[in-house]
């Protein structure tokens, strides 16, 4: 059973009070890190993040991409920061609830080394296949492609961004718990997956909204199910994984989060000051409104100690979908 709790919101942030305003890092210019190259849906999170955020603090906010090894390299610069609120990290949940388990050495221990602010985006999946093979193999919903998968083990060919990512565990999931038989395909990111999905060297993909959706809207694609339990606003044509109960799936609810982190040993009145400058930007419709074709929800921890507990509790849960996946990473 994969589920994800319910998320605090808190998105009515009260405007910050003098204390709470007070620049960090001694006015010093902050720095948000992405974990990943310039031109992605995080990516373009972490920057409109970045300009709200410097009038919140009253100080100057810049981006810095740290790309690599699937966002470990940014994500250890977070970690080694200074602890004074000059950093700020853009980390997926996946590195700190899977990454422990797929790779046998990090260069960090994200309980000891990353500090939590919150929360800041939820979102799901999207399965998506070729549309001229799922008309040529009556593949009319998600139902009906497990049930082809079933029949002909290993013909379905899934393609990802790469081994361990949140869509390779997804459809390992998917294996497991409905007893579909679809080949997971790794490539060296989502781009040459989307080609070949075009060209119909492989039949599907779960991957984020943005670069897959305009391909739906062409037909090209069709979009057969969400990674979430539920319905999204995003697609609201699109099921989710409740629909489909009967195959096994109706408790399946993976939504890849993004949290912001400070580096581990942060004091307490840095991270508190922060936390309100972040509600008051995660208050902004206009946020909400340009993250919501990403794929992405804006959704707030009630406090950063809300985002260690979350952490906790949905640990063992990823940890048992990178079990199922096979994968050791080097």
């Amino acid at each position: 059973m994969i589920r994800r709790r319910p998320l605090l919101a808190g998105l009515a942030a009260a405007p910050l009070s003098p204390a709470a305003a007070q620049p960090v890092a001694g006015g010093r210019v902050v720095r948000v890190v992405v974990p990943f190259p310039p031109g992605g849906a995080i990516d373009l999170l972490g920057r409109l993040v970045a300009e709200r955020l410097g009038p919140a603090l009253g100080q100057d906010v810049v981006v810095e991409n740290r790309g690599g090894a699937g966002g470990i390299l940014g994500t250890d610069a977070v970690a080694k920061g200074p602890k004074d609120g000059s950093v700020i990290g853009v980390i997926g949940g996946v590195t700190l609830l899977a990454y422990p388990t797929l790779y046998p050495r990090l260069p960090f221990d994200p309980a000891r080394d990353l500090a939590p602010l919150t929360l800041i985006t939820t979102g799901a999946l999207i399965c998506v296949v070729n549309a001229e093979a799922a008309a040529r193999r009556g593949w009319t919903d998600f139902r009906a492609l497990v049930a082809w998968s079933r029949a002909n083990p290993d013909m379905v060919k899934m393609g990802s961004s790469g081994p361990g990512t949140s869509s390779h565990l997804c459809i390992e999931a998917v294996n497991a718990m409905a007893g579909a038989r679809i080949l997971h395909v790794p490539y060296r990111g989502g781009g040459p997956a989307i080609t070949d999905l075009l060209g119909g060297t492989i039949d599907m993909m779960f991957d984020v909204t943005p670069a897959l959706m305009p391909h739906v809207a062409s037909g090209k694609f069709r979009a057969l199910v969400l990674s979430s339990r539920e319905r999204m606003a995003f697609a609201p044509e699109v099921p989710g994984m409740g629909e489909f109960a009967d195959l096994g799936l109706g408790e399946l609810d993976i939504q890849p989060w993004n949290a912001l982190m400070v580096p581990g040993g942060t004091p307490a009145p840095v991270v508190d000051r922060l936390f309100a400058a972040v509600r008051q930007v995660a208050a902004d419709p206009v946020l909400r409104e340009r993250l919501r074709p990403l794929g992405y929800e804006v959704a707030l921890s009630e406090s950063p100690a809300a985002l260690t507990a979350q952490v906790e509790r949905e640990t063992p849960l990823w940890r048992r979908l990178a079990e199922l996946s096979g994968v050791k990473m080097d």
